[in-house]
């Protein structure tokens, strides 16, 4: 996303810099990107889609401006989750805008910008670039062009929907039932579009798109907003239960019980899948998938690699090496057939097939991608992160048997138990994962770290 943050510490100019994103920041942010991505020099347009929150439409309306004072052209797909934006920049080859905040509460929104085939455009790819230029922008005005380009809208969510079932078809599979919660955001949207036919039997919740999210964050990775989704399943006997965040780029399942099953088990399942379409090809999985996630892609004959957590360096290593999928804890999961970027619906449309070509229950067919026990996410706030990491390091880093690496912020590794803790990028935070074989050594481990980063700890499970 466009880091607001950023312009303001950069820009200290009150008045003329606003204190949050508003529609000034995006018409800057609009023909900022165009001169850094050298819009006019190749495609000459720009994609942009956005969500359902309110201040969304005005946003991307005003970003649009910016695009076409340059003399760039728009095509506005309108409302849209991330992933269908990501399909339109793929399908169109164009560099795209999709506005949305994601999971965060109403009164967020930001900017997620990609260059054309889905692309990422990271800090060193372009973002600071922009950053600097809207800076620049904001303080000396736009320039616009004598000939502007033009704006027209293109309806892309069939086309959007009939890729995703050519790339996993379900017309063969059992029939299922699935109850859907879309936390009132974009899945709503998306869903009944890709689940228009077939064998699946979809119960919605929450299909109304309001960005006000009238009955629970649209975060599904905080357990508090499964709740409604496990009672759902549990009553009406379903097979499954799918939650989508905000903008529907993430998918969270819990199965016919209303168990979640962790993001790192999905992984390890598609991951077999696609290996067996695609023998021998790379897989990539942040560093804090479980260790059944290597473990996996190495015995189906794919060869794993292991990232840093975040979306632009897992696109970046799928770019570098071919690999086939990359999947996050977060449940984030990428694919090389959709340009390499994330959808949740896809990862979706993967889990029902999985489980609609046999005849076992989820609970049954997924714990064979469980192997081991995990503490989550657990974030901790501290005064000096930096401190914290190396005091902990100091202590664990001497002892026989341990290994210890720098990929993203500290992972220290027994063989028995692994925990990796690294800085948050926002916020005072520390955030702790913890695996071992059993629930007694996890809990020891992670209590232990614990006591290490604060005597007593503010601790709350959260996403990165």
């Amino acid at each position: 996303m466009v880091d607001v943050a950023a312009i303001f510490k950069a820009y200290d100019v009150r008045g003329v810099v606003p204190d949050e994103l508003d529609e000034s920041v995006a018409r800057a942010t609009g023909a900022a990107f165009v001169e850094v991505l050298d819009v006019l020099a190749g495609p000459g347009a720009v994609v942009i889609g956005y969500d359902m929150r309110p201040s969304s439409p005005g946003l991307a309306a005003a970003f649009a401006e910016g695009v076409t004072s340059t003399g760039a052209d728009v095509i506005n797909i309108g409302l849209a989750s991330t992933d269908q934006l990501y399909f339109a920049s793929g399908r169109l080859q164009l560099p795209g805008a999709m506005f949305t905040a994601s999971h965060n509460p109403a009164q967020y929104n930001g900017i997620k910008m990609c260059r054309a085939g889905a692309s990422p455009v990271g800090a060193e790819s372009g973002l600071r670039d922009i950053a600097d230029l809207v800076a620049k922008m904001l303080i000396d005005g736009l320039s616009p062009v004598t000939v502007p380009g033009t704006a027209r809208q293109r309806d892309l969510l069939t086309a959007y929907a009939d890729h995703l079932n050519d790339l996993v078809d379900l017309s063969g599979i059992r029939p299922l039932k699935v109850v859907v919660d879309a936390g009132n955001g974009m899945g709503g949207h998306t869903v009944p579009a890709v689940f228009a036919t077939g064998p699946v039997e979809i119960l919605p919740l929450y299909f109304e798109l309001d960005g006000n999210f009238p009955n629970h964050e649209a975060n599904p990775l905080d357990p508090k907003n499964l709740v409604d989704l496990q009672a759902k399943v549990r009553e009406t006997g379903a097979d499954l239960g799918l939650a989508f965040d905000g903008d529907a780029d993430r998918c969270f399942v819990v199965d016919e019980k209303g168990d979640p099953i962790s993001p790192s088990a999905i992984t390890g399942a598609v991951a077999v899948r696609e290996l067996a379409k695609h023998p021998g090809s790379a897989v990539i999985h942040n560093l804090i998938t479980s260790k059944a996630v290597p473990e996996l892609i190495t015995e189906h004959g794919g060869t794993p690699i292991r990232a840093r957590v975040g979306h632009s360096y897992i696109k970046q290593q799928m770019a570098e090496t071919d690999a086939v999928f990359g999947g996050e804890h977060s449940a984030h999961y990428y694919f090389r057939d959709f340009w390499r970027a994330d959808t949740g619906m896809l990862a979706a449309l993967h889990v029902l097939a999985a489980l609609g070509e046999q005849d076992k229950p989820a609970s049954e067919l997924f714990s064979v991608y469980e192997r081991y026990v995990a503490s989550g996410e657990i974030n901790s706030r501290v005064e000096d992160a930096a401190a914290t990491v190396a005091a902990i390091e100091d202590t664990y880093g001497d002892r026989e048997g341990i290994t210890v690496d720098h990929l993203d912020g500290l992972t220290v590794d027994a063989g028995q138990w692994w925990f990796n803790v690294r800085a948050s990028n926002t916020e005072p935070l520390l955030r702790l994962n913890v695996e071992a074989g059993d629930a007694a050594t996890m809990e020891r481990v992670r209590d232990e770290v614990l006591a290490l980063i604060t005597g007593a700890p503010e601790v709350s499970k959260g996403t990165r």
